[in-house]
């Protein structure tokens, strides 16, 4: 839609995406200067409706953004009580002390949070600072002028299923500003579009991805201990794959239940959507669980690449925060509080930028800031424990990763840094190469389907849109991922978007977008890397309600 004629809106920053690091860059550059026009660009149909984390939050990011967040009711309100950590086997487990673990490990001052209800308050501490917010906007191209971005098309609506523009078609309009901040979360379109474009992986690691899913239960109050964290790796995973699992009990009698399994897993027969199922069935689990009720179940990507895979976060025009960068600390399982910290240092860049004058160039203070300051000795610290994981496997890299961060904790490393390799698409083998992995069938009361608990993240699509997953090469999947891989999307997706069927004695890949809960597995995962993820109309997704 390149050639479309649309209206114009000038701001000082736009900034795309109502996420942790969005939302900081909005209010920051607001504190520094009220007068700077500021927009913020939300595909959920409200804020708050497409985040999803843990989540345990670091509260070092808010501190430093409001100081005075308990005195304006931000929605902190359970303290982390307890820490455990175990080591599962199928039938029990073994719970590993906190003591030999590094003190960067301790969640003791951290908060039991929904980051949606966080975002939605964030939100409303913005527009009182004057930025202007318009959910149900997604972002759907970036807008050049020569080798600068200037802005974001925004607000396209009615195409034809075939991606034509149709008597209902709103075409959108251009939104321009002196400075562009993608906050897009992990694997965001136009971050992807900005990587290849610019080339800003060149010397870098490949990003690396987990799959994070979870579900939020009602249980019985005897069983709920408000503030108690519980982490655990090991069952059902095995060697088959990294990755474990979080319950965070929060007020109310609910907890969270969640499950990570990182995307490097070899077998594609592996299907983490029914590992996450499975897990519910460890008796401790089960125990916990029995009697209650789930309320909620939604999906996401988590960027798990850290120190060494982020990229260059600047080109002319435009920055790249948070996850779009990729700032997850996968040891403490923490991301949102290094996003609100990349906010912060874009909006002071920007800021510091046009007081002297300046627009569109890059905003290289605001990479240095990330790299030396906070969120860079954050993440470096703890480098070495992903790849570790991915070359050693789980014991051997709890052992010497411990040992790993205890080190550098006191200022050095006896490994450097180590690198991760492969990509996770490269990453997945043959079909032939592994065995088939037979999983129990859901019995509707600790474990569900997967259609059954996409119901409860309340995603809608449009069904007239264009289909937003789209095939390089329609052909790969029955001719080049099914019988070299199984066509692993069946399995890898935990919404259930993609089947391979039998029509008329032949077989057929089936995309159904309407189930998408836009988590990005598929860009990431898929061997063949022929799914690109694009953004559909604006408010269409999940609508999670405290996620």
């Amino acid at each position: 839609m390149a050639d479309v004629e649309r209206e114009a809106m000038e701001y000082d920053v736009v900034i795309v995406g109502a996420g942790p690091a969005g939302l900081s860059a909005a209010i920051r550059l607001k504190q520094l200067d009220p007068d700077l026009d500021v927009v913020v660009l939300e595909k959920g149909s409200e804020v708050g409706a497409h985040i999803l984390s843990g989540a345990v939050l670091d509260p070092c990011g808010l501190d430093a953004l409001i100081p005075d967040w308990k005195e304006k009711g931000a929605p902190l309100n359970v303290p982390v009580k307890e820490d455990n950590f175990y080591m599962l086997g199928e039938a029990g487990g073994i719970r590993v002390p906190n003591w030999p673990m590094p003190p960067l490990m301790n969640n003791h001052g951290n908060y039991i949070v929904s980051m949606g209800n966080v975002c939605r308050w964030m939100a409303e501490q913005a527009e009182e600072l004057g930025v202007e917010i318009f959910p149900g906007m997604a972002c759907s191209e970036l807008v050049y002028d020569g080798d600068r971005i200037k802005g974001v098309v925004a607000g396209v609506f009615g195409l034809e299923p075939d991606g034509s523009i149709g008597p209902n078609t709103e075409p959108g309009m251009e939104l321009h500003g002196k400075y562009v901040f993608l906050s897009e979360g992990v694997r965001g379109s136009l971050a992807k579009e900005v990587m290849a474009k610019y080339d800003l992986s060149k010397g870098k690691e490949p990003q690396k991805f987990g799959l994070g899913m979870k579900e939020i239960w009602e249980i019985d109050p005897a069983k709920h201990k408000e503030g108690s964290v519980t982490h655990t790796m090991g069952w059902p995973l095995g060697s088959n794959a990294g990755g474990g699992s979080f319950i965070y009990h929060l007020d109310n009698n609910q907890v969270y239940v969640g499950f990570v399994v990182h995307l490097n897993y070899a077998n594609p027969h592996l299907y983490p959507y029914m590992e996450f199922q499975r897990f519910k069935h460890h008796p401790m689990v089960a125990e916990l669980l029995e009697g209650g009720k789930r309320v909620a179940y939604g999906a996401r990507a988590i960027s798990e690449g850290g120190y060494q895979s982020m990229p260059k976060m600047v080109v002319p025009g435009l920055a790249l925060l948070g996850c779009s960068v990729g700032m997850v600390n996968v040891p403490r399982i923490k991301g949102n509080h290094n996003a609100m910290l990349s906010g912060k240092a874009a909006a002071e860049a920007a800021h510091a930028a046009i007081e002297a004058g300046r627009e569109g160039d890059e905003l290289t203070a605001y990479e240095q800031e990330v790299r030396e300051g906070a969120i860079g000795k954050d993440l470096k610290k703890v480098r070495n424990v992903k790849p570790m994981w991915s070359n050693w496997g789980l014991l051997p890299s709890l052992a010497l990763g411990g040992f790993d961060m205890w080190c550098n904790t006191a200022g050095f490393s006896l490994f450097g840094t180590m690198k991760h390799g492969k990509t996770d698409a490269q990453a997945t083998e043959p079909a032939e190469k592994h065995k088939p992995i037979e999983y129990p069938k859901p019995d509707g009361k600790l474990s569900f389907d997967r259609l059954t608990n996409v119901s409860f993240s309340m995603t809608n699509h449009d069904e007239n849109q264009p289909c937003h997953l789209h095939l390089k090469d329609p052909s790969v999947p029955i001719s080049v991922n099914v019988p070299k891989y199984a066509e692993p999307a069946q399995r890898y997706c935990p919404a259930g978007v993609y089947e391979v069927v039998e029509k008329d004695g032949k077989q057929e890949f089936v995309i159904n977008f309407q189930n998408c809960v836009h988590c990005k597995t598929c860009d990431i995962k898929d061997p063949s890397q022929n799914i690109n993820w694009v953004t559909p109309q604006g408010g269409d997704g999940p609508n999670y309600p405290n996620m």
